[in-house]
């Protein structure tokens, strides 16, 4: 132990710090930054190599080196000094187990550049997070463990990466020190590994030898491998060209994030420059509506600044005064990108419950938000084989390609080309999870085919003719409850009352427009959806429809909600115990689903989701089926 200090500590002042402080951003300020993410199967040494780095960089201080030795000495780390993995591992589950559940971001810098990289975690149940932190990475350093090889996650890893436009990839095999060093497993590991990239079309990718424990070819090239010839890990980081250098080269867009008018003489549109550069008087387009115009000023903070590239968050101030909102994208008036409402993706589906073909949900891409359903997909990727599977469905971390359609026009380009303008997340709209992330390829053919024809007689001519305000009456309950039956009575009630109406049941409709659908979710999703549409035409007529329809999900009802201006869609909830309407069962299918001879069938073995916040609702069990009506009708006020 070191002998005890003679003299008083010396402490800094306040000053003194604030002069460290400000020559440490000084010499950094200038550096560029690459964000990198380290990813690959479980226990391939994700962790321990940036704690390697971390330390090597000397970004730890003296009281987290001492905390990181006593825990190395609690955890028991088979005659190692220091455990570098517990730098990353923050969580205490993570810390237990030994492995990286969420994703951990550190901070390092060197002589050359400054660095964030993104500790992913390698089990497959958190490939979610693994996606999170390759969204924003520049580069991938795929770890192997070369006692094992390439394995599945690594696979699996490498393709998402490679989905998501990381086009750096440096192959690490690690762990070399547990192998001797043997340069011709090294080599068929790599050969491997080069087969497999050819497959899945990774066009280069840089192997290097190392060891994160020894810290062999991290900070220096390693006399333990004279037969490796090229750059240590670190040296290659600090050299390989970055994304935002090629975004700057790329034709001006920036999403409008915010309208920035903080007085009656200035405004400006503020933003993050996805790609390209912009300067004064250049020529602006504001998609998707087409409007163009010339920019007047750049200004940066409080500060008007004479050109600005891509990675910079600016507010640009135009000479004209047109309509430019959050949403909007404003791009180079020469070049502009596309703007369309169908599309081809790639999708990685990452919540529990597996997706469900027809159901809205929230679309965000950029600073864009829409309603958007998802079709049937048109096959699952086999990260193993590669193999294109038949897929009704996407389940938990699958990856699949589907067709995608959002209820308005966004403006977008191909992932490949503009990482901003191409992925997006898929958001559920009941709960607000985040369910599934997306990578846009191209815009569908007919998309660009179709167009709204104008008309000379819209839905108010419709309505005014028939004296009336249209609405969609939605029953919903469970079968047996009594929906037809309520919904019939008020339909004639509107009749003695001379209004126009038209009601769609359920069982009548699956004769017809929806015979070819069955009984399973998505059936039940895209059954609703085809009602919400011919509901809608007919509301545009000017009707007021009537729709006795089970609807057992929420969304599928907002949905239709979504569809219809502002108080005409009316949610009636025919209210009724499933022990009561299994009493009835006029139809027999209660008993039918007891014995397992119907499946799907909704309060048995499919879910009912009642309405949280109905318009109307009617307990048949304290009303008969008139008085229920008569209830509604009521409700319903005064119609036009």
């Amino acid at each position: 132990m070191a002998d005890a200090p003679t003299t008083e500590p010396v402490y800094k002042t306040d000053a003194l710090i604030a002069e460290d402080i400000d020559s440490y951003l000084a010499q950094h300020q200038d550096k560029t930054m690459l964000r990198f993410i380290t990813c690959g199967s479980v226990d391939d040494g994700k962790s321990t190599l940036i704690g390697r780095l971390l330390y090597d960089s000397k970004m730890i201080f003296e009281d987290q080196l001492a905390a990181l030795e006593n825990d190395s000495k609690r955890v028991g780390t088979q005659g190692q000094e220091i455990d570098f993995a517990l730098l990353v591992d923050g969580l205490a589950a993570e810390r237990e187990q030994g492995i990286t559940i969420d994703v951990a971001y550190r901070f390092f810098a060197t002589e050359k550049r400054k660095f964030i990289v993104a500790d992913c975690p390698g089990h497959e149940q958190y490939t979610r997070n693994m996606v999170t932190g390759a969204s924003t990475a520049d580069l991938a350093v795929i770890l192997i463990d070369a006692r094992k090889g390439v394995l599945v996650q690594t696979r699996r890893h490498s393709f998402l990466c490679h989905q998501l436009g990381i086009r750096n990839i440096v192959l690490a095999v690690n762990k070399m020190d547990l192998i001797d060093y043997d340069q011709s497993t090294y080599d068929a590991i790599v050969a491997d590994y080069q087969a497999f990239a050819d497959e899945i079309g990774i066009e280069s990718f840089t192997a290097m030898p190392i060891s994160g424990f020894k810290g062999d070819n991290i900070t220096a090239n390693s006399e333990n491998t004279p037969w490796y010839e090229g750059p240590p890990l670190v040296a290659h980081l600090e050299t390989v060209e970055l994304a935002s250098t090629q975004s700057a080269e790329k034709p001006f867009r920036m999403p409008v994030q915010w309208v920035n008018r903080p007085n009656l003489d200035f405004r400006g549109f503020s933003g993050l420059i996805a790609t390209g550069t912009i300067r004064p008087g250049d020529p602006v387009r504001v998609l998707p509506s087409g409007k163009t115009s010339t920019v007047s000023k750049l200004v940066l903070y409080d500060q008007d600044i004479e050109e600005a590239q891509a990675g910079q968050s600016i507010t640009i101030c135009l000479e004209d005064e047109i309509d430019c909102s959050r949403g909007n994208v404003l791009a180079a008036a020469d070049d502009p990108p596309e703007a369309s409402d169908q599309f081809e993706a790639t999708i990685v589906w990452l919540d529990d419950d597996a997706m469900l073909p027809g159901r809205g949900y929230w679309l965000k891409l950029a600073s864009q938000t829409v309603s958007a359903t998802v079709a049937e997909p048109k096959y699952e990727i086999n990260v193993n084989t590669m193999d294109h599977l038949a897929a009704k469905t996407l389940e938990l971390n699958s990856i699949g390609v589907a067709e995608v359609t959002t209820d308005k026009p966004i403006v977008f380009e191909a992932y490949a080309e503009n990482k901003s303008l191409g992925g997006f997340i898929l958001v559920d709209k009941l709960t607000n999870r985040t369910v599934g992330a997306g990578m846009l390829h191209f815009s569908l053919r007919r998309a660009q085919n179709v167009h709204w024809q104008p008309t000379s007689i819209g839905r108010e001519d419709h309505a005014n003719l028939k004296n009336q305000t249209p609405r969609v009456l939605w029953f919903t309950g469970l079968s047996g409850s009594g929906k037809s039956t309520i919904a019939n009575e008020v339909e004639k009630a509107l009749n003695l009352m001379n209004r126009h109406t038209f009601l769609l049941d359920g069982d009548n409709i699956r004769h017809g427009l929806n015979k070819d659908l069955g009984f399973t979710d998505a059936d039940r999703i895209e059954n609703i959806r085809r009602i919400g549409e011919v509901a809608k035409l007919m509301a545009d007529a000017g009707l007021i429809v009537l729709t006795a329809f089970i609807s057992p999900f929420r969304a599928e009802r907002q949905m239709v909600r979504d569809m219809l201006p502002e108080g005409e869609f009316v949610e009636i909830f025919v209210d009724t115990p499933l022990e009561v309407a299994e009493e009835r069962d006029v139809k027999g299918l209660y008993k039918k689903a007891r014995e397992g001879k119907l499946k799907n069938f909704t309060g048995i073995d499919s879910p009912y989701e009642a309405p949280e916040k109905p318009d109307i609702t009617v307990n048949t069990v304290e009303m008969s089926p008139q008085e229920a009506a008569q209830h509604i009708v009521r409700s319903l006020g005064a119609l036009k």
